[in-house]
């Protein structure tokens, strides 16, 4: 039996099998949170409280985060924020099980595993970017998303089924103990090859470092802006319009699940197809790869037959694995190891912090000016910001460089703070 690949080393495989067990975990536990709150009396409303009371922590608390795993190991702050998931899910599991779960009481317990996840989330992408190295960083990063949205997939998947099976509180369960062996895996992560990290004046300086890294690079910022309007646009479509033109025109829930589901085999696929491409001008590439973000928008607007809007969810799935694995090679080339989870984190914040704005706004929206009309302007927004991304000389430019040669992993790959604006790189 062969021996793994060269790229993939012992961080690598560690923190892609912990991504997978604890992605399976929290995609089922999105389902039975919201199955819970209904078992216990609870309204859509009380469903979208609780999922509020998970996101405004995350979106509070990321910039603190990534300052912290610029400072402290990141291993240390990954297994700290496996711990306090496991907790929280084995806690709301008890309420669940017990049948006297309140909403105050789920709401507490999804505020602090989203609390949890904004300390993880910078860390996790710091480290990831510095367990691979030389000219197959691409190829594992595709791997490493093969891997998510795996995960993505048939979580939900086994989630469904685990939820109608044996109820929501048994899944939220299985995610606590999932939660328990990621913080295993991740606890042995060898550290030893990252450098120390230097004393700082505080919190706010690196907060401060942070952003100036981040404006510093008008190819790191311009898409950073781009996508915060970008995702909120997307997960309206996704998880508000959508459902509203299946049930009208496209024959139900039936018809839209199978869409999601090509979206999700699209990202499979994009993520399969980036293990073996290897674009030399990566933004470039990745950017145009938005385009076809505002496809879903434009087809539902018509709306077109439900065939072709599975065909469209499958080709946008391809385009965002894309443009996110040449997302993670232009981080992992052009930003220095220590500055990786504060920069990530602005990252997070930024695409995260207008999506339950666009939600909430979507229904108000719509009733003013139309479904048509609003449809029509998210897919109008996602072709102008992403038309004005391409106007920034640095996306069009940023090029895959030839790596020099490194020491093993875990060692971290050299970087550099400059996007390369040289024709004659070496990179294919």
């Amino acid at each position: 039996m062969p021996g793994r690949p060269a790229w993939a080393g012992r961080n690598f495989v560690l923190l892609s099998a912990a991504t997978v067990i604890a992605g399976l975990g929290s995609n089922g536990a999105a389902i039975a949170t919201s199955f819970a709150v209904l078992d216990a009396g609870g309204s859509a409303a009380d469903v979208g409280l609780v999922s509020a009371a998970r996101m405004l922590p995350l979106v509070l608390f990321l910039l603190i985060g990534g300052a912290v795993a610029d400072r402290i190991p990141r291993h240390r702050v990954m297994v700290a924020a496996n711990s306090v998931n496991c907790v929280s899910q084995g806690l709301f599991a008890l309420v669940v099980l017990s049948g006297t779960a309140n909403l105050w009481e789920m709401a507490l317990l999804a505020a602090i595993g989203g609390t949890g996840q904004a300390f993880f989330a910078p860390a996790a992408e710091g480290m990831v970017l510095a367990s691979v190295s030389g000219e197959q960083a691409g190829r594992a990063f595709a791997v490493f998303r093969i891997g998510a949205n795996g995960a993505t997939i048939g979580g939900a998947a086994l989630g469904g089924a685990l939820v109608a099976t044996v109820g929501p509180g048994w899944v939220l369960a299985v995610d606590s103990a999932a939660f328990a062996v990621a913080g295993v895996l991740r606890a042995f992560l060898d550290v030893g090859g990252v450098p120390e990290r230097t004393a700082s004046s505080g919190i706010l300086h690196d907060l401060r470092d942070g952003w100036r890294e981040v404006v510093s690079r008008p190819w790191l910022w311009a898409i950073v802006v781009q996508f915060s309007i970008v995702n909120a646009m997307f997960v309206s479509v996704q998880s508000v319009y959508g459902p509203l033109v299946a049930d009208d025109h496209l024959g139900g829930a039936g018809p839209w699940g199978i869409a999601l589901a090509a979206f999700g085999a699209g990202t499979a696929a994009g993520a399969l197809l980036m293990t073996r491409l290897k674009p030399r001008r990566i933004l470039l590439v990745g950017t145009l790869c938005v385009f076809p973000f505002a496809l879903p928008a434009a087809a539902l607007a018509v709306p077109v037959p439900a065939g072709w809007v599975t065909a469209i969810m499958f080709g946008a799935g391809i385009s965002v694995e894309v443009f996110a694995v040449t997302w993670m090679v232009a981080l992992h080339q052009e930003i220095p190891e220590e500055k990786f989870s504060r920069v990530s984190s602005y990252d997070w914040l930024g695409s995260l912090a207008l999506v339950p704005v666009a939600t909430s706004l979507a229904g108000p929206t719509q009733d003013l000016i139309g479904r048509p009309a609003t449809l029509w302007s998210c897919a109008g927004l996602i072709v102008l910001l992403t038309a004005a991304v391409l106007c920034v000389p640095d996306v069009r430019r940023l090029t895959r460089r030839q790596p020099a040669p490194t020491t093993p992993e875990p060692t971290p790959p050299p970087t550099s703070t400059q996007a390369d604006t040289s024709p004659h790189n070496a990179g294919n």
